[in-house]
C-alpha cells in the first residue's frame, strides 16, 4: 500500500518512493474535497462547530503529505522530484482555488461571521473565524465567475513560475565550480578551507582544489583569498546566478511573477501586490513600510558611508587599491576587523565544533524553558546527515519531534530555514505535538577536522532554532493558528531574539570549548565578539535595507512598464549603493526569498523584527538572560500563542509597552 495513504505519526521517509507522491496527492485531494463538500452541502444551520471548526479539521493527511514532498524538494531534491513538483503544483493550486472560490461554502462561513457577535466565541475561536472569513474574502470568493476563472489561471501560472525560478537558482549554484590546480592561488585561505576545497575536488575525481558557490566554500574564499582576480571571478559568478544567457536565466520569470502578482492584486481589488500582502501584517500598508525603511536609511546611510570610506582608505594604504569593488569588501573588512579587534573566524572556529554548538543551543533551551533533547536514531529520516530527537519537558512529557539537517549537498538549496512536518493542535481533548525541522548549510567535517562553525554560522543555528522553539512550544487548539502561523513581520521575533544569547558570556561558557584541548573560549575573545558585534553595522544595515527596498520596488507599484530587470534593480539600489555596479550581476534573478519563498512584500520584516528583538532582549538584560520567570512569560505570550492573538497585543503583554526603535539603533551603534 502507498505509505502516504496510511496513518502515520513521524514521516515514513524510508518507505516513500518517488512514484508514491502523485497518486497519493491526487487521492488525498479527492478525499479532502469530499470532506469539504459534506460541510458545504450540509442541511444543518451553519454554526461555528459544523462549519468553521469542521473546515479547519479537513485535509490533515493531505497537508502532511504535501509538507513532506515540498520539504524534500528543498532539502533533498533530484530531477524526478522537480518534475513531480511541476506536475502536482497546479493540482494543489486548483484544489486551493476550488476551496476558496466555493460559493456555497463561503456563504456558510459568511453566515457564521455575520452572526459572530451573538456566538459567545472565545478569543481563539474568534481569531480562527476571522482568519477563515478573510481567507475567502481576500482570495476571490466574491468575484464573478469569469474573474474566478481568471484568478485560477493566475494562481496556476504563479505556482509553476516560482518552482521554475527556484530550480534555476539551484541548477546555477550546482553548475559552477572554480577548479584550481596551482596552490599559490589559495594564498591567504585558512587550512580548513583549503582542505574542504581539496575534498570537493577529490569527490569529483579531480586534482587540486574546487571552490563552489555553496556558502561554506564561497564565503571563506571571498574573505581570505589574496588573489583579487580570482575573488572577482567568484564574486561575479555568484552575482550572475540565473542572469546568464542560458536555459536557467530567470529575467523573464522575475518579470512574469511581478506582473502576475500585480494583476492578481488588482483583480482582488487591491492597488498592488504589496497592498494585498500588507493588509495582513503588523506594518499594515506599503506607505508604513517605506516610511520605516526610509527612517532607518536616514540613520544608517551616514554611518555606512563613513565605514565604506574608511575601508577604501585602508585597502589603498594596504595594497594600493584605487577603487573598492564588491569582491574586495569581505576581504578588507576581515583584515581591518582582525587588526582592530585582533579577532578572526579562524581563531574562533576551533571553539565552535558543530556538536558542541548543538549542545549549547539545547542548553539554552533547557535553562530558559526546561526542555530536554534526547537523540533518537529510530525516528525515520530522509538522509543519513539528518539528526533526530525527542524533545521533552522537565516532567519527561513529549513536547515535539525535532529533525536537524546541517550540511550542504547537491540536492539541497542554499541558505537555512525552519519547517514543519506536523502541526500542533488540540483535538478531541488530545494535545497533538508538532514535528519540527531546521535545515542549514554548514561546513562539512573533513578527514582531519570536525565541522567547525564560523561565529556567523553559530548565530544562524541559534536563529533557526528560535523559529524551531516557536513551532515546538506551540500550544493552541487549532493547527491553522499554531506555532509560526503568525503575521510574517512577527515570525522573525523568536528567531532573531535568540541570536542575542550567542554574544553573552553566560551562554558561551555552556559550549564554546576548543575541539582539541577542551579549554573554554578565552574571556578576551568573548569581550571582542561583543565589541566587534557592531563592526560595519552601518553597511550591514544598508545592505538589509537595500533588499527590503528592492522587494518593495518590485511589489509596491505597477510593474508592467519594466522591461529590463537589471536597469530596474539598479535604480531601486540608488539610495543604498556604495560599491560600483558590476554589469554582469543581478540580485533579483536569484532573490529566492521574494520570488520563490514567502517574503514578497515582506523582506522588510527582518528589520522590523530586529526592532522587536532588540527591545525584547533589552528586557532580558535587565532581568537576567536566564531569568526563568521572564522566560516563562516569553513562552506564555510570544512562543506558545501562535496566531491566536494580535501580535502587537502579545508583544505588549510580554513587554508591558510597545517596542522602542531606539533599542535597535542603540544596539547597532547608530545613535
Amino acid at each position: 500500500m502507498n505509505p502516504l495513504l496510511k496513518k502515520f505519526d513521524t514521516a515514513p521517509f524510508s518507505e516513500i518512493k518517488e512514484e508514491h507522491y502523485t497518486p497519493a496527492i491526487k487521492e488525498l485531494i479527492d478525499r479532502t474535497k469530499s470532506e469539504i463538500d459534506s460541510i458545504a452541502n450540509s442541511e444543518e444551520t451553519p454554526s461555528f462547530e459544523n462549519t468553521v471548526e469542521a473546515l479547519e479539521n479537513t485535509g490533515m493527511q493531505l497537508d502532511r503529505t504535501t509538507s513532506i514532498f515540498f520539504n524534500l524538494n528543498s532539502a533533498e531534491t533530484n530531477e524526478e522530484i522537480q518534475k513531480i513538483a511541476q506536475e502536482i503544483s497546479p493540482l494543489l493550486t486548483n484544489f486551493k482555488n476550488d476551496l476558496l472560490l466555493n460559493e456555497t461554502l463561503f456563504k456558510r462561513v459568511k453566515s457564521v461571521y455575520d452572526s459572530r457577535k451573538n456566538l459567545s466565541l472565545n478569543g481563539e475561536q474568534q481569531m480562527l473565524l476571522d482568519k477563515q472569513y478573510k481567507g475567502f474574502a481576500r482570495n476571490g470568493a466574491d468575484l464573478s465567475p469569469e474573474k474566478k476563472e481568471k484568478l485560477r489561471a493566475l494562481d496556476t501560472a504563479l505556482a509553476k513560475l516560482k518552482l521554475t525560478f527556484g530550480e534555476n537558482v539551484l541548477a546555477e549554484t550546482n553548475a559552477y565550480e572554480m577548479h584550481l590546480t596551482n596552490e599559490s592561488d589559495l594564498a591567504g585561505l585558512p587550512e580548513g578551507a583549503k582542505e574542504a576545497a581539496a575534498q570537493a575536488a577529490k569527490e569529483k575525481g579531480k586534482e587540486g582544489w574546487i571552490i563552489t558557490l555553496q556558502y561554506p566554500s564561497y564565503i571563506p574564499f571571498m574573505k581570505y583569498a589574496d588573489n583579487r582576480e580570482l575573488r572577482k571571478t567568484l564574486s561575479t559568478a555568484f552575482g550572475a546566478k540565473a542572469f546568464q544567457k542560458n536555459e536557467h536565466n530567470n529575467e523573464a520569470n522575475v518579470l512574469k511573477i511581478a506582473n502576475l502578482r500585480h494583476e492578481r492584486a488588482q483583480l482582488l481589488g487591491y492597488k498592488t501586490h504589496a497592498h494585498f500582502i500588507l493588509e495582513e501584517r503588523m506594518a499594515e500598508t506599503p506607505e508604513n513600510v517605506n516610511q520605516f525603511l526610509e527612517e532607518l536609511l536616514e540613520k544608517a546611510r551616514p554611518a555606512a558611508q563613513r565605514e565604506f570610506d574608511e575601508l577604501e582608505t585602508y585597502a589603498k594604504k594596504l595594497d594600493g587599491i584605487d577603487r573598492l569593488e564588491k569582491w574586495d569588501s569581505a576581504y578588507y573588512a576581515e583584515k581591518l576587523k582582525q587588526e582592530r579587534f585582533n579577532l578572526d573566524d579562524e581563531k574562533l572556529k576551533p571553539y565552535f565544533k558543530l556538536e558542541n554548538v548543538i549542545d549549547g543551543v539545547f542548553g539554552v533551551a533547557e535553562k530558559l524553558f526546561g526542555l530536554q533533547f534526547e537523540e533518537d536514531p529510530s525516528i525515520d529520516k530522509y538522509h543519513e546527515d539528518v539528526k533526530t530527537y525527542q524533545v521533552k519537558d522537565a516532567e519527561g512529557v513529549l513536547v515535539s519531534v525535532f529533525y536537524a539537517d546541517f550540511h550542504p549537498r547537491p540536492g539541497k538549496r542554499g541558505g537555512a530555514w525552519m519547517t514543519s512536518y506536523k502541526p500542533q493542535q488540540i483535538k478531541n481533548g488530545v494535545n497533538d505535538r508538532p514535528h519540527v525541522s531546521i535545515v542549514c548549510n554548514f561546513t562539512k567535517p573533513t578527514a582531519s577536522k570536525p565541522s567547525l562553525l564560523t561565529f556567523n554560522e553559530v548565530t544562524t543555528l541559534f536563529h533557526e532554532f528560535g523559529h524551531a522553539l516557536h513551532g515546538m512550544l506551540a500550544n493552541t487548539t487549532y493547527k491553522g493558528l499554531s506555532g509560526t502561523s503568525v503575521y510574517w513581520d512577527f515570525v522573525e521575533l523568536p528567531s532573531q531574539v535568540l541570536e542575542n544569547w550567542c554574544y553573552e558570556k553566560e551562554t558561551l561558557e555552556l559550549f564554546a570549548t576548543h575541539y582539541e584541548t577542551g579549554e573554554l573560549i578565552p574571556m578576551e575573545y568573548v569581550q571582542k565578539i561583543k565589541e566587534s558585534a557592531t563592526f560595519h553595522e552601518g553597511m550591514q544595515t544598508l545592505r538589509q535595507l537595500s533588499f527590503g527596498m528592492l522587494d518593495m520596488a518590485w511589489h509596491g507599484a505597477d510593474p508592467s512598464g519594466i522591461d529590463n530587470v537589471k536597469a530596474f534593480e539598479h535604480k531601486a539600489f540608488e539610495t543604498t549603493q556604495l560599491y560600483p555596479d558590476t554589469p554582469k550581476t543581478c540580485m533579483s534573478t536569484a532573490f529566492s526569498h521574494i520570488f520563490q519563498g514567502g517574503y514578497s512584500a515582506g523582506y522588510y520584516s527582518y528589520k522590523w523584527a530586529e526592532v522587536l528583538d532588540a527591545d525584547a532582549f533589552d528586557y532580558f538584560k535587565q532581568e537576567g538572560i536566564f531569568n526563568k520567570t521572564l522566560a516563562a512569560k516569553f513562552k506564555d505570550t510570544v512562543l506558545s500563542k501562535g496566531g491566536t492573538v494580535d501580535p502587537m497585543e502579545l508583544y505588549v503583554q510580554f513587554r508591558g509597552t510597545k517596542p522602542n526603535p531606539d533599542a535597535l539603533l542603540k544596539r547597532a551603534g547608530l545613535i
